[in-house]
């Protein structure tokens, strides 16, 4: 089953596998969301858009139609580095 990050809860973490939108893409990787990062979703606004990642050491904001299309693979609690 194919996840995107839209569809992380707060706290979760994921890795980055690949886009599915070329354009935004560009913008993702300029911002250091690249394939194999780690990021975890760090907040939720009170009406769900937008949220806040954490990626390469920072706070990243994003609209939820902007993380749906970023496929990811969910990390264990183990698996987080």
């Amino acid at each position: 089953m194919v996840e995107n990050l839209a569809e992380l809860t707060e706290g979760e973490s994921a890795r980055i596998l690949s886009f599915t939108d070329l354009e935004m893409s560009l913008k993702f990787l300029e911002m250091g969301c690249i394939p194999g990062e780690i990021i975890t979703l760090e907040r939720v606004a009170p009406f769900g858009d937008p949220i806040a990642i954490s990626v390469a050491g920072y706070l990243l904001s994003m609209r939820k139609s902007e993380a749906a299309t970023v496929v990811i693979k969910r990390l264990n609690a183990s698996q987080n580095k």
